[in-house]
Formats: structure tokens, C-alpha cells, sequence
């Protein structure tokens, strides 16, 4: 028997699992719930894990949780190896019928829109795939977040990622419902604006997201005003579908509702020139999941058939090549 299966009897595997999902989370309790086991049972077995290695892996505080050096220098091996058997465990989808595997997504909540429909149709297209998705409220570094890939505008995105655009252009639109204007008249000018409650939202930096506007071929704001603000883009768009006041958002995710009369357009001759789109943005490496693969050539195919405005497809498209 070799000295490293006779390691690996020593410290079992799935302690060290464990183990990377408590340093991941940086908490007993999230990474139990992750795992899907109690907490002291979590507790007992990195216990163990560290009296079979004779080594203290974890520091343990009333509110924090945080590797030890030997716990660090652990943890940086840990993740080489799981990178090999990931690819390892890769490989062998060439030889399956149908593509398989596991995708986590960091998103931009206001991505929401653009990516729930998306997702829908791909994982009926794929139902092997599985995908979990983050809505993060500010930028995520994918790598160090040890995601797949990340969908924000494509502004956000660094030079060193790969970007494939998701979306068209983003056209910004002001809205309210009928509620709202049935105590108020709709601003007929950008500075009427200045009379109404406006909800605003706060972007991931803490400042105001601005409500621009054009005007003879030039860009302006308006410092709108209101009672409400808020960091949640579901929350505002609720708000604003209870009458709350009049909400500045992407055209692409209050168009259900205004398609269905629970809000109204107003001042679209002064709306500002479409923005940057969506993308989804991915490490540049010489080999990436087929199920990413995937992905990536399913949303390049959609978003050109829905410019063609050919549709979705009822069949799956050739992927994974």
C-alpha cells in the first residue's frame, strides 16, 4: 500500500471537504448548512481531522473563524488538488450522451431579468447541469470567489476575463404606477421630476444611482428627490408597483409589467442613450468545464436569434464541441 493512501486513511477525505467549506464560509454554522449536517457534528469531525494530523487547522473565536498558517498553507494545496480532480472528473463527460456538471454564477441583481428566462430554457435543454447562482450587490474577482463565471455590465468587467455579451444595450426608463399618477400628473420634463417622490437606489459603492437624461444631444442629470431609498432592485420595483413613487431601471425588467399595466412610461423622448449590456465574463484558461462550454455557446446562439428575431429555439443547438 502506498504512503499516501495510507494519508489519506489517516485524514479522510471528506474532512477535508469540510474542512475548505469552513474556511470558505468562514463559519460553523453556514458551512453546516452547506453540507447538510449539524453543527457539532461539523465541529467534531475538523476535531478530529486536527488530532489525526497533530496540528491546530482552524482558529475558533465566539465570532470569527479563520485558518491557522498551517491551516492556510492546507488550504492552498487543498485547492491545487481539487483542480486536477475536477478536470480529471471532466474528462470523462467526452464519453457521456449528454453534458453534465456543476456551474456556480456570481450575478449582478439587476441581471435578474436578463438571466432568469435564460437559465429556464437552458437547463431544459440540460437538465445535468446543475448551476448555482450568487446575486452579488458589488463586483465579484470570480477566481478568488472560486465561481465559474459572473455576469455584470460589461463596464465591470477586467481586461484579464473573457466576456461574452448576454444582452443587448440597456435603454433606462422611468416609470410609475397608475396608483402614483392617480395622485399625481405624470412630469412632463426631467425637472418636474424635482416635484415627485422618486425612489433611488444605491449602487454597491454607497452613492445614489444617477437619473440621467438627454437633452439636444447632450447628457444630464437630475438631483431627484423622495422619501425612499433603497440597495435592492426587487424591493424598489415593488414599491414602485404599490404606488410608492416613480422608479428609474433598465427598460428589460419592468417591461412584464408594464406590458401588463401595472406601471406606466413616462418623459421616453428624454431618455439617454442605451448603455453597455450584459455579459458573462470567465478566466481565460486552456481548459474550462464542458458544462460552461456549454453555456457560453448556448447564450451566444440566443442572443443572435432573438436579433434575428427568429425566436427561441424549440430544439437544442450543437454544443459542446
Amino acid at each position: 500500500m502506498s504512503v499516501s493512501v495510507k494519508k489519506m486513511r489517516k485524514v479522510q477525505f471528506a474532512e477535508l471537504i469540510e474542512f475548505m467549506a469552513v474556511t470558505e464560509y468562514r463559519s460553523f454554522t453556514r458551512a453546516a448548512a452547506q453540507l447538510g449536517v449539524s453543527t457539532a457534528t461539523l465541529s467534531q469531525a475538523i476535531r478530529v481531522a486536527e488530532d489525526r494530523l497533530g496540528l491546530r487547522l482552524l482558529n475558533r473565536t465566539t465570532r470569527r473563524v479563520a485558518p491557522t498558517p498551517a491551516g492556510e498553507r492546507l488550504l492552498e494545496r487543498l485547492r491545487f488538488v481539487l483542480k486536477d480532480l475536477d478536470s480529471a472528473l471532466e474528462e470523462l463527460n467526452e464519453y457521456r450522451d449528454r453534458p453534465a456538471g456543476y456551474l456556480r454564477l456570481a450575478i449582478a441583481p439587476t441581471a435578474t431579468h436578463v438571466l432568469g428566462p435564460l437559465l429556464a430554457r437552458f437547463v431544459g435543454h440540460y437538465p445535468e447541469i446543475k448551476i448555482e447562482v450568487s446575486a452579488e450587490n458589488s463586483p465579484v474577482d470570480v477566481v478568488s470567489g472560486h465561481f465559474d463565471a459572473g455576469i455584470q455590465l460589461s463596464a465591470h468587467v477586467a481586461d484579464s476575463m473573457i466576456a461574452v455579451r448576454i444582452s443587448d444595450e440597456i435603454q433606462r426608463v422611468v416609470v410609475g404606477a397608475p396608483t402614483y399618477f392617480g395622485r399625481r400628473s405624470p412630469a412632463g420634463t426631467p425637472e418636474e421630476l424635482l416635484e415627485h417622490n422618486c425612489i433611488r437606489l444605491k449602487t454597491p459603492s454607497g452613492a445614489i444611482d444617477p437619473w440621467q437624461f438627454l437633452r439636444g444631444g447632450k447628457e444630464f442629470r437630475v438631483p431627484v428627490d423622495g422619501t425612499i431609498i433603497v440597495n435592492d432592485v426587487e424591493l424598489a420595483l415593488r414599491t414602485a408597483l404599490s404606488g410608492g413613487g416613480l422608479l428609474y431601471l433598465p427598460e428589460g425588467y419592468v417591461k412584464p409589467a408594464v406590458e401588463a399595466g401595472a406601471l406606466r412610461m413616462i418623459l421616453q423622448a428624454w431618455m439617454p442613450k442605451p448603455s453597455d449590456g450584459f455579459v458573462l465574463c470567465y478566466p481565460s484558461r486552456r481548459q474550462n468545464p464542458a458544462a460552461l462550454r456549454c453555456l457560453v455557446d448556448f447564450l451566444r446562439q440566443t442572443l443572435r436569434r432573438e436579433r434575428l428575431d427568429i425566436g427561441p429555439s424549440a430544439e437544442p443547438p450543437l454544443l459542446c464541441a
